[in-house]
């Protein structure tokens, strides 16, 4: 086969990925822990979908993905606008479901890649905290190269790796088991940074301390991390992909609590990596949507994970890419991201 990707139903050349999301999730649960097993809410209508949308994560409900009918209706509807596959970044913490992904990915036809590792400190379970770093990187490994969370369904990426901002002692020991891991199984590596400016820094001195490899390391969440082309450029220098994987958000506030900052629209993001493009760093950039909210979904009168393809692309084309360029943002760099040598 050559170069393949690992997905949630065997091997695919890496060549027939085709047009592919590098940050998404499909089913997940981002409640608090303490807040799982509450009752379920009102579901939502209507009159409350633009209040919810727009603060995201202030509905428990919204942040729960387990609906497979919706699920179904908009892999369909990715396939149905020239979509192939979708990288699902749930990894442990946010309840990832790797033999439901699978049924999916059949009914469907979009191939599904899943993430190894884990999320952020807030939702680690206890166990997490007592491993050190090289039962860490063995886990990830497994899951990697045998199976994940307790099935012989295998992971064709590590990550989300989740940091916070500090970056905590045992989110720091995940993350450089993940390097690790990375130059063992050789699988790509994507993180989520900290909500800080310094954040993507600090990880990639991480990374790159254990002998990390940049080039297959994704840092991700640039959309609301970091807006200063100087430390933009320093990352991009150093050989990491940065991605921009917001697209569909188009609400200037941001929901997070304790966190003081203005979203860029879809045409702005287009616009800086445009800007970065002209630099030369095309091959190291990523988008997506990150689609982790029940309201961002078609079913639930959303953008759904067909928006890059059908609305983006076509800005894209408006404001000066070419369709090669668009080729390797949406095809190439996934690909190569995303591949494994027999």
């Amino acid at each position: 086969m050559g170069r393949y990707a690992q997905t949630v139903t065997g091997k695919v050349a890496a060549a027939d990925l085709g047009q592919t999301l590098m940050h998404e999730h499909i089913l997940c649960d981002l409640r608090a822990p303490d807040r799982r097993g509450e009752p379920a809410g009102e579901p939502i209508t209507m009159a409350d979908r633009f209040e919810i949308d727009y603060f995201q994560n202030r509905v428990p409900e919204n942040m729960f993905l387990d609906q497979e009918a919706v699920a179904d209706l908009d892999l369909k509807h990715f396939a149905a606008v020239g979509g192939g596959s979708i990288v699902e970044l749930t990894v442990g913490g946010m309840a990832p479901q790797p033999e439901r992904l699978a049924a999916l990915s059949k009914a469907s036809g979009v191939n599904i890649v899943l993430g190894a590792g884990w999320y952020t400190q807030a939702y680690l379970p206890p166990a997490i905290d007592a491993m050190d770093e090289e039962a860490l990187q063995a886990a990830i490994e497994t899951q990697v190269l045998k199976g994940a969370w307790g099935t012989d369904i295998r992971c064709g990426i590590i990550g989300e790796i989740g940091c916070s901002w500090p970056i905590t002692p045992t989110e720091r020991r995940i993350l450089s088991a993940a390097a690790k891991a990375q130059q063992t199984t050789g699988a790509a590596l994507t993180i989520h940074p900290g909500r800080h400016e310094d954040a993507p820094a600090e990880i990639a001195d991480i990374v790159m301390a254990v002998g990390g490899d940049p080039e297959r390391t994704v840092i991700g969440h640039m959309d609301r991390t970091i807006f200063d082309l100087d430390r933009l450029l320093a990352l991009l220098a150093r050989g990491f992909v940065l991605e921009w994987d917001f697209f569909g958000i188009e609400t200037s506030q941001y929901w997070m609590a304790g966190v003081d900052l203005d979203l860029p629209t879809d045409y702005m993001r287009l616009d800086l990596i445009r800007t970065l493009i002209k630099r030369g760093y095309l091959r190291q950039i990523a988008v997506s949507h990150d689609i982790c909210t029940r309201t961002r979904l078609l079913g639930h009168g959303g953008h759904g994970y067909g928006h890059l393809i059908a609305h983006v692309a076509p800005l894209a084309r408006r404001r000066g890419f070419s369709d090669a360029e668009l080729d390797q943002l949406l095809v190439g760099t996934p690909a190569r991201l995303l591949s494994f040598l027999n």
